[in-house]
């Protein structure tokens, strides 16, 4: 079957208006968040989604009939790369993480109540959330089985109890969906369940922030307790025990977005290594003119060029309603590697000056390495990657 990946006419006109957009609007307010060594807040958080929405780019990934535009994972592809050629390009297009994880969850998994309170106003802009799964030591982290934090039956609602741990944008977010541990329930098996609380509900509590290499996320990333935290049976998202299945939903549309967006930024810096290499003289000649300089420039090609290539054939099989598990998981992981390979590159490409602080690359290279920890440790990409290479090969051996 031929394989068009080709953008459409709308696409490409979506991209122009996000293009602009970017660097009219968002670079400058980027390079100012950047000069005074803080992250986003809230305060830029709206203005800035005022700014897209009045430009009719606001959530190109929520549904079109809260708002967003709907658009297909292959047209999300071209888009969020142009949203991350600025740090806070996602953010500025509601199509940032957790958020932009929470509208594709809620929108394929929430009932129609659920999608009203919860999704439009997520879509709209006019709230964020945030995703409770990670826990402290020995509790979830890598390894989702390891999970500690319960949730039981106490006459008319569930009573959750358990400590999470690095939930990015929890400080102000106004719900968030809690995976806690359940035992079997009116004919559900054991197994973990999704919930969704409210941030006024007084059994859950943000304790603390916990400091990070990144600071690109308004709200940060916090401890949260969940103490005797009540919520009603309507509160479970899903079914119950059905937690982990209801996470692979989420985790393979996440784990490509967060490729896409970063690639606009990895792009970014090649950009700037480019500009810098063809204006700077040392050794009698232009940097641009070096035959090591010209390696790295090129090995910053390749790695984009390849990076590109794996997220568009990923998102087109998510768009043929495939799972997608092992295309997104090896875009992933390499992706995430070339990105940082290629922010790296530019640093050195730049000397001292890209050390510094007075340019926005240091602070892309703090961004860009915890991208090989989120949504998956390569690590354990890899080791899914082989057990899964290992039984396709063992049952093709089998069928000859």
């Amino acid at each position: 079957m031929a394989v068009d990946l080709t953008p459409d006419d709308a696409t490409l006109e979506l991209t122009e208006r996000v293009r602009a957009f970017i660097r009219d609007e968002v670079v400058p307010a980027e390079l100012a968040m950047a000069a005074s060594g803080s992250g986003p807040t809230e305060d830029l958080r709206r203005s800035l989604q005022k700014g897209a929405a009045a430009a009719g780019l606001l959530s190109p990934t929520g549904p079109e009939r809260f708002g967003g535009l709907g658009l297909s994972t292959t047209a999300q592809s071209v888009i969020l790369r142009e949203a991350g050629y600025s740090l806070l390009g996602p953010l500025a297009l509601n199509c940032a993480a957790p958020d932009e994880g929470n509208m594709h969850l809620m929108h394929k998994v929430a009932t129609p109540e659920q999608q009203e309170k919860y999704l439009a106003p997520l879509v709209k802009g006019t709230v964020r959330s945030c995703f409770a799964m990670t826990e402290p030591s020995p509790g979830a982290g890598s390894d989702p089985s390891m999970l500690k934090t319960a949730a039981r039956w106490d006459g008319d609602t569930w009573v959750i109890n358990g400590t999470k741990w690095y939930i990015t944008g929890a400080d102000g977010a106004a719900w968030t969906i809690c995976m806690a541990r359940t035992p079997e329930h009116e004919g559900q098996a054991a197994g973990a369940t999704m919930f969704l609380v409210d941030a006024d509900n007084p059994g859950m509590r943000v304790t603390r922030h916990i400091g990070s290499l990144d600071i690109g996320f308004v709200g940060g990333h916090c401890e949260v307790v969940f103490g005797e935290c009540r919520v009603p049976p309507e509160a479970v998202l899903g079914e119950v025990g059905r937690g982990f299945a209801y996470a692979q939903v989420r985790l393979a549309p996440a784990r490509l977005t967060h490729c896409m967006r970063w690639l606009g930024l990895a792009e970014r810096s090649q950009d700037m290594a480019l500009d810098r290499a063809s204006e700077r003289d040392a050794f009698g000649s232009k940097l641009a003119d070096l035959g090591m300089i010209q390696q790295m420039l090129a090995d910053n090609e390749i790695d984009l060029a390849a990076s590109r290539s794996l997220i568009t054939h990923a998102a087109w099989v998510l768009d043929q309603g495939e799972r997608g598990s092992a295309e997104t998981s090896i875009a992933k992981t390499f992706v995430a590697e070339a990105v940082g390979k290629v922010v790296d590159r530019a640093v050195q490409i730049h000397g001292a000056l890209g050390i510094s602080h007075d340019l926005p690359l240091s602070l892309y290279l703090r961004e860009v390495r915890p991208f090989r920890v989120y949504d998956g440790a390569s690590e354990v990409h890899r080791m899914s990657l082989a057990r899964r290479a290992v039984r396709h090969r063992s049952a093709a051996r089998e069928a000859r």
